[in-house]
């Protein structure tokens, strides 16, 4: 379809995953570039995004929205006020979309027909630019051993393995599908070009590994946001959920957290015009606080919904450096887990804090890097990696050696840094 305008963007989110939508727009995620090894497998990957764009899939299918957990809850309550407060337009949007960290709220369904006319124009595309389709086979056990590492690291921890890869949950990946993939692959003959996998090796050295320096960076059970010179905390057993939008404190039973966001300017400047613009109080009582030195004020009050509803709130305004202020908003499930859940909510909130130079020191963000690799193995790559846990599995995904094999000692390898 020469007469769109294409627009190929790379999304700056650690999550796996890649799409198209109407017009001409296809997206990828420096997340998945980081596990694709040659310019032939990102080909792939663009080619069937493409083809769901020539095919006019998204005309046809229905959309699903994407919605997990109390991040999503209480970021989306916390964008919807602030967003009244008319300070961030769509913020309420935006904080839903956005809450599992990927930059797609709305992401295609499509049929098992749908995915295989995508992997068959895919497979020529490539063909056509003189890559080997059998690359889109390799695309697929690129994210095949994804899944299987985090169902892995799943179990060993005790969780319930999840779908898997975001690319693989939203295009369906099983035995018979790849098998097709195989065969299409096959009926094309010819003599195909290189790969690309020095290229492209070399164009993704230096790439942020996981979450950006810009994005705030989470190490164990903190998180570091540099550019705006605050870290928070959160209690032994809760997780950290970071998305563009808003930061998440989520406690062991995922129904109750601790929600930070930066309020905007136009909001207000003192904490009372904050409270006021934001929120709408309609009562409560504000209790002035100091957190690591940083003014606060805690407000316990009642606000109405847009459907006339008076509904409590409890969140503290801090000040924060270079005259930036945040909000802390308490949401849970219900009252009974936020009744559960108020003492360590009060110590993540006890936590937030200006960055010293220690927190500097932990908060570099980590880079993908091309090395030698060496005789001693991923063993060896593992004993320098800064990944807490799981550095030699990682290392095996990241160089698609997970199931198995390894590099030749002196060729290129993938590590983190």
């Amino acid at each position: 379809r020469s007469e769109l305008p294409w627009t190929f963007t790379v999304l700056d989110s650690a999550e796996i995953n890649a799409f198209a939508l109407p017009g001409g727009y296809v997206y990828i995620t420096r997340g998945l570039m980081a596990y694709l090894d040659s310019e032939a497998e990102l080909a792939g990957v663009i080619g069937h995004e493409i083809g769901h764009v020539t095919a006019r899939h998204g005309a046809q299918r229905a959309t699903r929205q994407q919605v997990a957990g109390v991040g999503v809850l209480a970021a989306t309550v916390l964008g919807a006020v602030l967003e009244a407060a008319g300070g961030v337009s769509g913020a309420g949007e935006l904080a839903g979309q956005l809450s599992q960290g990927v930059a797609a709220g709305y992401i295609a369904s499509y049929s098992r027909e749908q995915e295989l006319e995508a992997d068959r124009l895919g497979a020529e595309y490539l063909a056509r630019n003189r890559y080997d389709p059998q690359n889109m086979v390799d695309v697929i056990g690129v994210l095949r051993q994804q899944e299987q590492f985090a169902a892995d690291v799943a179990r060993a921890e005790g969780r319930t393995p999840q779908a898997g890869a975001d690319w693989l949950s939203s295009h369906p990946s099983n035995e018979q599908r790849l098998q097709q993939i195989r065969q299409t692959a096959a009926t094309y003959k010819g003599s195909y070009g290189d790969d690309g996998r020095a290229r492209y090796l070399q164009a993704v050295d230096g790439i942020s590994f996981g979450e950006s320096r810009e994005q705030g960076v989470v190490r164990g059970r903190s998180f570091y946001h540099e550019p705006l010179g605050i870290a928070l905390t959160a209690p032994k057993g809760w997780r950290i959920r970071n998305s563009q939008d808003a930061l998440t404190l989520l406690n062991a039973a995922g129904d109750a957290g601790l929600v930070m966001k930066l309020v905007p300017p136009k909001a207000g400047g003192t904490h009372e015009e904050i409270i006021r613009n934001v929120f709408q109080p309609t009562g409560g009582r504000a209790e002035r606080r100091t957190l690591n030195g940083l003014s606060a004020t805690h407000v316990a009050g009642t606000r109405r919904t847009s459907q006339g509803q008076e509904q409590g709130f409890l969140a503290t305004v801090v000040s924060g450096p270079a005259g930036r202020n945040f909000v802390l908003l308490y949401a849970a499930k219900d009252a009974a887990a936020l009744q559960r859940a108020a003492a360590q909510m009060r110590e993540a909130e006890g936590s937030f804090r200006s960055m010293n130079a220690a927190d500097r020191s932990v908060a570099r963000p980590w880079a993908l890097r091309t090395v030698a690799y060496p005789r001693g193995g991923f063993a060896e790559l593992a004993r320098s990696s800064p990944l807490p846990t799981n550095a030699e599995r990682h290392l095996r995904l990241l160089n698609g050696a997970y199931g198995g094999g390894e590099p030749r000692p002196g060729q290129p390898a993938k590590v983190i840094q």
